[in-house]
Formats: structure tokens, sequence, C-alpha cells
């Protein structure tokens, strides 16, 4: 499927989502029929070693970083298993820790990590997530993490419920003041157990929800970056590396690709980032584009970021798209999770 394809996918999605229609189907009924067999066998592999749920990752990173009367910047987790870190063995190898550390080093701040998202929720748990995000009026987060999609193509949500649920989200918590970054939905055609030729069809499903992703949080004043291609080329040339045992959940490694990725957009919706980073870099091939131009480019570029820009345009609202540099995150120590706030437990 060519980028203006899918953008004209991701626009009758969206559409289809901020009006009440069913949407299109992805793929093709026959085709995610077929997927769905082979997404069940792949399910019946997926564990975290012996047990299906999370590590708790939930407490305060960077306490080093302390200042008396300057509170912890909130992080908040949201999504499926990908948010909860499903895979790993230790709390310090989540994503939510690799970016509360991450976060806490370029804040020079500490960070207070919550995470409310369960391995296996589709995105019409989102709701309930958020509620739970939000019950304390006086602890909004700062800044919110979203990564949900995967279980809505396997379990064959139809995309344009997928994309109003997301939104619906977005736009709760945009109220409420917290900054949020959504990590588009991953490519599925990387997973082992799927095999040839319904790897194609679970790319291209994958992809176009995540383009209409893209549409649906930005209207909504979020920022996405793009998981799908990051997931795609790096996993599939490394997958015993990038992927966990179960051969469908990243493994450490693939979590820390994944956090790389999320962590510069984090930054830069926290206003952390240098500002010379926020100009569009020509040679980067960033720019502002069409919302729904601007998600197809990112549904095909690994860790691509997709902000609002101007309002409305020639050809509808318009988006930047930019392609930030990665930086390297390190595990965080054993204690951090354990010192300052009170953990609250994960709900895997």
């Amino acid at each position: 499927m060519t980028r203006m394809s899918r953008a004209r996918v991701a626009r009758r999605i969206a559409a289809g989502a901020a009006y009440g229609g069913g949407g299109i189907g992805l793929a093709g009924a026959a085709g995610v029929g077929l997927l769905l067999a082979e997404a069940r066998l792949a399910r019946r592999r997926v564990g975290n070693g012996r047990s299906p749920h999370a590590p708790t990752a939930d407490g305060l990173y960077g306490a080093a970083y302390t200042v008396p009367g300057q509170p912890a910047l909130r992080l908040t987790m949201l999504g499926d298993s990908t948010a909860a870190g499903q895979g790993v063995h230790r709390a310090g190898q989540t994503p939510g820790a690799l970016l509360a550390s991450g976060v806490a080093a370029v804040a020079e701040r500490p960070v207070g990590l919550s995470t409310v998202a369960v391995p296996g929720a589709r995105s019409d748990d989102l709701d309930r997530q958020v509620t739970r995000a939000l019950a304390d009026p006086s602890r909004v987060p700062d800044i919110c993490v979203i990564m949900v999609g995967a279980n809505d193509v396997t379990h064959r949500m139809s995309p344009a419920l997928s994309v109003r649920h997301l939104s619906a989200a977005v736009r709760r918590l945009r109220t409420a003041g917290a900054e949020v970054v959504v990590g588009t939905c991953p490519d599925l055609g990387t997973l082992e157990p799927v095999q040839q030729p319904l790897r194609w069809l679970a790319r291209r499903a994958s992809r176009q929800l995540a383009a209409a992703q893209t549409i649906g949080t930005v209207e909504q004043g979020g920022r996405t970056v793009s998981l799908g291609d990051l997931l795609g080329p790096e996993f599939a040339a490394n997958p015993r590396e990038l992927f966990g045992p179960d051969s469908y959940h990243p493994s450490v490694e693939g979590y820390a690709t994944a956090a790389m990725a999320v962590l510069p957009t984090v930054c830069a919706a926290l206003g952390l980032w240098p500002a010379q980073d926020e100009r569009p870099d020509a040679a980067r091939r960033e720019g502002f584009l069409p919302v729904a131009r601007a998600a197809a480019e990112a549904a095909s570029e690994a860790g691509t970021e997709v902000t609002a820009a101007m309002p409305t345009g020639p050809r509808g609202p318009w988006a930047l798209l930019k392609r930030r540099k990665r930086r390297r995150l390190r595990e965080p120590e054993p204690q951090a999770a354990e010192s300052g706030e009170p953990q609250s437990q994960a709900s895997a």
C-alpha cells in the first residue's frame, strides 16, 4: 500500500471515528479472519516466562535530583502489555521505568511513575484507565504515554471504534492538563508465529490503524511516535535479540529500543528538549504536512513523531513531522522504584 493510499484510508477511519461510522475493515474481513486464526496460535505462546503479569515498576525515579519545595514530575503509562512491560522480569526493564529515569536525567528532576496499563487491553479499556489516572485531581499527571492497538487488530475491533476510544482518552487527559504521547500500533507482521502471507495482512492492518491513531491523537492535541516500523525492520532483522522468549512481546533490548524512540517526544512535550531541536530540519526530511499525509509517513518510518501544527490549511489540518535523535537509555538501579513515593500496584 502506498503512503498516499494509506493517508486516504487513515482519513476514512478517522472520519468514521469522529462521526460514528463503522469505518472500513482492516485488510479485508476474510484476510483478518485468517489472521485471527494465526493470532490465536501466537497468543497461546504469549507469557512472561511463567507469569502473564508485568513487573510493578511504580515509584520515584531520579530521587538524587530532589530539591526541597520542588515536586516530582508525574508520568503515567496507559495501554496494553507493551506499556506495562510484559515479557521482562525486572521493574527497571519496563518501558515506564526506562522513560521515567530518562526524563529524570534530562530534567534533572525526580519523576514519579504510575502504571495503569493492563496486559491484553484494547482501546475500549482506555476510558477506565484514564479514570484511574485522573482519580486524584490534585495529582494530575504531567505526561501520559499510551501504547495500544495490537490487541485491537488481533481481536478484530473496528478501526473507527478503536480510534474513537483513543481520541476520547487523549481528549480527557488533555482537558485535565496532561501532555499525551501515543506510541502507535506496532507492526504485527514481525511476529514469528504469524507466517506468510498473513504477515503481509498483519503489517497492512497494523499500519492502517497506526496512521488513523495518529490523526485521532493529533486532532485532540496529543503527539504520536510510530512504533510500527521501529518494531519492524529492526525486530525482523534481530528477532532473537529484540523479541522475548514468547516471540510476541519485546525483550529487554526491544523495550529499550522502543523507549529510546519515545523519550525525545516525551521530553519535547514537557518542554525539556533544546529549542533548536523544535525547528524542522530539512536535512532530516522534517516539515509541515497535511495531517493524513504526515500520519501515513509516520506509519512507515521508525520513531517518527507527529504533532499538531496549523489547525487548517489547503487540505485540512496540518501537522509537524519530526525524526528526533534518540538517546541511549540504561536500566535504572533496582532501588530506584522503591524510594520516594508509595508504590501502587499495576493493573496487570
